[in-house]
């Protein structure tokens, strides 16, 4: 299948269907898959979004509704429907999606939505609710493949088969015993290749991969990629089984949590949704602003502290703001580098010390490169060798310090329990800048008066 671009035809058609009658609207709409609706919706208003979700099937409006963005409100949709309708639609999509979507709601438009679910329904969603959002508690599903242990391979066969039509899919049967603790995994293919006698203790995988409902979505997507497995049981502190996490919930746990890193790192709020309003936008960055704004002023100072150097060198006053430009396009590197390995793994001390060397030396060499270049343009436009040296040394010496604050700084912050991608760059700015002014001031004060 090619991937849906939306264009104007298709926005004026479902624009047109919407002022005919349902039957001709639902037959255009039926044209589309679920996640090209999903699009289409970020461009009709909020009537319409409610009309169309109102006239289709309910398996179909649920996957509709799953394939929203949050950040596209699926929920003010879903609270605005006639109750019978949204009961359909909340009791086709699965829980973890479900759970995901009242969550955004208040307290009392989540009990108006739950008291008209089944109690099974209910009780599951709440159940989810109670888990912080960013945990794999909060992520799971509650919809699992379960035998019993045991179970002969023909009874586990028959408890496949009428789970399986509760479900749409599953990766991995879950081996129980009579507490609904997990004793461990086994696969679909290894049951129906067992012989009709085999039990199912006899099948099972006991060295399995597990995380209890408290772990951060993070560790969660890492341990999936580590060990390369399609899900995950969680479990809790006594291994009874809670729920599993599958591969598609984490690519959308790594989406969201790249998205957050780049925001945070470029000094915006995570609470900024990427749609948002303006107004939205400033409350989110302006905080961010002003405190670069006051490490632009102790950058100042450090001119103001050289007055004189600048007025007997005023040509002083372009180059080094391309050194400290250069510094901090440098730390920034460093930065997003070291911030992507801490992501992805907890650096031992080893690994941390070999970061920061290796920052250390390609910001020496990236370094002493660039600062050849800027010595030959001061002996091809200012002939001026003597300039020249201090502006080598210079922009070899801010390009080291970017590389080893660009590395240490968000490590030092990660050992100390704070962010590294919120703060970081801000720390790191006032390094480079205030160094980059500093460096060829302070030479050329030395060197050149």
């Amino acid at each position: 299948m090619q991937s849906f671009e939306l264009d104007k035809t298709d926005l004026q058609r479902i624009k047109a269907a919407l002022e005919g009658n349902d039957a001709d609207l639902e037959k255009i709409l039926n044209e589309y898959h679920a996640s090209e609706i999903a699009i289409l919706f970020e461009k009709l208003p909020q009537e319409a979004k409610e009309k169309i979700i109102s006239i289709l099937p309910a398996d179909f409006a649920s996957d509709v509704i799953a394939e929203m963005d949050e950040e596209h409100h699926p929920e003010e949709i879903l609270i605005n429907l006639d109750p019978e309708k949204r009961t359909e639609i909340v009791e086709e999509l699965d829980d973890d999606v479900a759970t995901d979507i009242i969550a955004q709601l208040d307290e009392d438009e989540q009990q108006e939505i739950l008291s008209d679910l089944d109690h099974e329904d209910a009780s599951n969603i709440r159940t989810l609710l109670s888990y912080a959002e960013d945990t794999a508690g909060g992520l799971m599903t509650t919809e699992i493949t379960t035998v019993n242990i045991g179970m002969n391979k023909m009874e586990a066969l028959d408890a496949v088969i009428k789970q399986s039509e509760e479900q749409e899919e599953f990766y991995t049967i879950f081996a129980v015993d009579d507490a609904n603790i997990l004793q461990g995994i086994v696969s679909l293919k290894n049951i129906i290749k067992a012989r009709h006698d085999v039990m199912i203790r006899d099948l099972v995988v006991t060295e399995f991969v597990h995380v209890q409902a408290d772990v951060d979505q993070e560790e969660v997507a890492r341990l999936i990629q580590q060990y390369n497995i399609n899900s995950i049981p969680v479990v809790d502190e006594h291994m009874k089984l809670l729920g599993r996490i599958t591969v598609d919930d984490i690519i959308d746990v790594m989406q969201e949590e790249n998205t957050e890193d780049i925001l945070k790192i470029s000094g915006v709020s995570e609470d900024e949704e990427l749609s948002g309003s303006w107004q939205d936008a400033v409350k989110s960055r302006l905080p961010w602003l002003v405190i670069n704004l006051g490490t632009a002023f102790l950058a100042a100072s450090i001119i103001r502290s050289f007055d004189d150097t600048v007025k007997a060198l005023p040509i002083m006053s372009a180059y080094m703001t391309i050194i400290a430009g250069m510094g901090g396009n440098a730390a920034t590197q460093a930065l997003a580098v070291t911030v992507r390995r801490i992501s992805l793994s907890d650096l031992t001390d080893n690994q941390a010390y070999r970061t920061i060397l290796k920052e250390l030396l390609v910001g020496m060499i990236n370094g002493a490169s660039n600062g050849l270049i800027v010595l030959l343009v001061a002996l091809f436009y200012d002939a001026n060798p003597m300039l020249g040296l201090v502006l080598f040394l210079a922009m070899t010496g801010n390009l080291l310090i970017a590389g080893i604050t660009g590395a240490s700084i968000p490590l030092i912050l990660k050992r100390v329990g704070i962010d590294p991608a919120v703060a970081s760059s801000i720390i790191i700015t006032t390094f480079t800048d205030c160094f980059g002014f500093l460096l060829p001031l302070w030479v050329a004060s030395k060197l050149l008066l």
